[in-house]
């Protein structure tokens, strides 16, 4: 069980890695940032391959050691919302994946479409409250529908190509087996 514990951290911390260096892909255009999403990518893996806690840990760290490491995200609103967006990835991906009773690639697929939507309410809420509170402006239903899906739509599509390609070729190489498909009384 400890060997587990050690290889999961070790994994998450990978994965906060890949989440604090990928963004510099994007280089010094926000918008196609925003438009790729690349932290989104190592989050939702993480809690596939991870767990739900971890997953949720690594989502909330993300933007805001981005943030104070590198000064991107803007703190307020951006890398508050995007820490609760991410958590919530991270957490119902790992949760979601591992408690469906679909076998093979639906599970997948289901866990993560479920997983994106469920995070994107999350930053609609967060940043509702947000912009309410603290920047006393509206964040409207238009901006909503804007900032999740109309300008994310690229990152959208590379989520659902890429995290279901990665998981399911690593299930195929029995690299990683599931905790849903592992024999009773093996540790998880």
């Amino acid at each position: 069980m400890r060997k587990n514990n050690v290889y999961r951290l070790s994994l998450s911390a990978l994965f906060l890695a890949l989440a604090l260096v990928l963004p510099f892909l994007t280089g010094q255009l926000p918008q196609l940032g925003s438009a790729l999403l690349p932290m989104h990518l190592p989050v939702l893996l993480c809690g596939f391959l991870c767990g739900w806690p971890w997953g949720l840990a690594v989502g909330f760290i993300s933007p805001l050691l981005r943030t104070l490491l590198f000064g991107m995200p803007p703190v307020m609103p951006t890398a508050v919302a995007m820490a609760f967006e991410l958590a919530a990835y991270g957490a119902f991906s790992g949760l979601l994946y591992s408690r469906l009773k679909v076998k093979g690639s639906a599970r997948t697929y289901i866990a993560l479409a479920v997983a994106m939507l469920l995070g994107r309410a999350v930053w609609g809420v967060v940043s509702f409250a947000l912009y309410s509170l603290f920047l006393s402006k509206v964040f409207t239903a238009a901006m909503f529908v804007a900032g999740a899906f109309v300008t994310a739509w690229p990152g959208i599509l590379a989520q659902l190509v890429l995290v279901p390609a990665i998981i399911l070729a690593l299930e195929k190489a029995k690299l990683f087996t599931s905790a849903a498909e592992k024999a009773p009384g093996k540790a998880a």
